[in-house]
């Protein structure tokens, strides 16, 4: 885990919600007490979660605090102490339990994106229009938006292609494509996206041009290779992955030599910045 603290606030009419990034399951762990003080107002958080906890274990609804992990945050002493947490989902289900009227925004959202979804099993070109309108609001041109849609395709293309080689969906994928990004960029997927000082956002939409177009060909090149040698498992397909990954390398070091510029950037799309919290304390 990359306990990175990010504090929130302006959220919940100012008050701060303390959260650690998780960036191996790339989620947020949100401070329970925290929660409820801006949920309920309570005079002591820490009691009414206990009371909370109580009551949803008499209820036979303890999943709530059965997911709750202990992870240490700074407290208003200054001090790392461990805290209850919930990831995004547990937030919702907590959410759930508390009466509040500022629970009701996160319902509609909840409600609204559940119809979306429903409307896309009905009309799958639905999805696609919120993917390109998302994309036009956050400023990409059409043009970067059809070379993304491409790239979306190519990848489906080659994960396809390591079904076909007995490859199984989830960890084997990630590994397969760790391979790909660190035989051509150095890094793995998530160190990249550390690089660019992203978390949970999409690499691809934070990279440039350039960076995009490296990475289809060293999905377009593994494909081909998977394609054409047929390899049969995890083992056999990581050779696969570092040679597709090596021919993206290749070009990346032509591309280089010839333009005088690196491919490799930190600019990303987010018009926002985390805050390290471990850093400031540090600094002090």
């Amino acid at each position: 885990m990359n306990e990175k603290l990010a504090t929130i606030t302006n959220l919940f009419d100012g008050k701060e919600v303390r959260s650690i990034w998780d960036s191996e399951k790339e989620d947020y762990y949100f401070s329970v007490v925290d929660v409820i003080s801006v949920l309920a107002e309570p005079t002591n958080p820490r009691d009414y979660w206990y009371q909370l906890k109580k009551r949803l274990s008499d209820e036979e609804k303890s999943e709530v605090s059965t997911k709750c992990r202990h992870l240490k945050m700074k407290a208003k002493d200054g001090k790392m102490r461990q805290t209850d947490t919930l990831d995004t989902e547990g937030v919702f289900r907590l959410i759930e339990s508390i009466p509040s009227p500022k629970a009701e925004p996160f319902k509609l959202w909840l409600a609204k994106l559940g119809r979306e979804k429903v409307d896309e099993v009905f009309d799958p070109s639905k999805g696609i229009d919120q993917m390109i309108d998302f994309y036009l609001k956050k400023g990409y041109s059409l043009e970067w938006i059809e070379e993304r849609i491409k790239a979306i395709i190519n990848r489906k293309k080659l994960t396809n292609t390591w079904k076909e080689n007995g490859i199984h969906e989830g960890v084997e994928y990630a590994i397969l494509t760790n391979d790909i990004y660190k035989e051509w960029s150095g890094m793995t997927a998530s160190e990249y996206k550390s690089y660019k000082g992203i978390r949970k956002e999409n690499l691809r939409d934070n990279m440039t041009d350039i960076e995009v177009a490296i990475t289809s060909i060293g999905e377009l090149a593994t494909r081909e290779i998977a394609k054409n040698e047929k390899p049969l498992g995890l083992d056999e397909n990581r050779k696969a992955a570092r040679r597709g990954g090596g021919v993206a390398r290749r070009t990346k070091d032509f591309f280089e030599t010839e333009t005088g510029s690196k491919v490799i950037s930190k600019e990303n799309t987010l018009n926002y910045q985390y805050i390290d919290n471990l850093k400031l304390i540090d600094e002090k």
